[in-house]
């Protein structure tokens, strides 16, 4: 089970303490436990910051707790401190990311579904789309990527198999698998009803809440061979870059 430590403390020499976080995570290089950290100032009153450190465990942070480094940190810590640090130890029971569930929004909602009611509330108005295989004269925005999602829903019913996510600041990446059957026209080839498959790694970078550029990397000569078309020159069988 995740472990979260929440440390709230006073300081006026926030910088210092920024630094030392510093040193220690370059002098815990490989043996620190931690998984992510975050630090919070309080709007209200400047010289108030909350730090959430997660492991992967408890036992995780009390062997991180053991580290030389660990301990010398946190005597350094005290003496930067407006009065002693509170902690909090916290089982986290429940884990949610949201930009984890907004990203599943376009792959659910839009691109299988085709629940474009839905894309104002979940793209950016500029969302820009990159894309080394996209067809001349392409746009950028919303309007440009329900037209990408509909060329795609015309050609082939569809499913996402979102297998793995990794979520860091403002960008999430998923990887996944994708297989489909051939109704429509696609790049030329007439529908075949054949089923197809792929995997790719999209990423999203979001911003005030909704997705503003995506980059989708998928294998997309193999696509080709599956629906019996020549392969571009210079492809070499490797995964290229197509937007979805």
């Amino acid at each position: 089970m995740t472990f979260v430590q929440v440390i709230d403390y006073e300081t006026k020499r926030f910088e210092e303490m920024n630094a030392l976080i510093d040193r220690w995570a370059e002098q815990a290089s490989g043996r620190r436990t931690v998984t992510h950290t975050m630090i919070g100032r309080d709007r209200d009153a400047k010289t108030h910051y909350v730090d959430l450190v997660e492991f992967p465990s408890y036992e995780e942070a009390m062997r991180n707790s053991q580290l030389p480094e660990t301990d010398r940190m946190f005597q350094e810590m005290v003496s930067l401190c407006d009065g002693m640090p509170k902690f909090m130890n916290l089982d986290v029971v429940r884990d949610e990311y949201l930009n984890k569930l907004l990203v599943n929004r376009i792959f659910e909602d839009l691109a299988e579904k085709g629940n474009f009611d839905v894309m104002e509330e979940c793209v950016a108005a500029g969302y820009m789309d990159h894309d080394m295989m996209r067809m001349p004269g392409a746009a950028d925005g919303r309007e440009g990527l329900r037209r990408s999602m509909t060329m795609w829903r015309d050609a082939f019913d569809f499913t996402f198999d979102l297998h793995r996510q990794i979520a860091e600041g403002d960008c999430v990446s998923t990887l996944w698998n994708w297989t489909g059957r051939q109704k429509g026209e696609f790049m030329g080839v007439p529908a075949t009803g054949q089923e197809v498959a792929m995997s790719g790694c999209t990423t999203f970078r979001i911003e005030d809440g909704r997705v503003a550029e995506g980059w989708w990397y998928y294998d997309a000569p193999g696509l080709m061979r599956q629906l019996g078309m020549n392969m571009p020159m210079g492809s070499g069988g490797t995964t290229q870059d197509m937007g979805m």
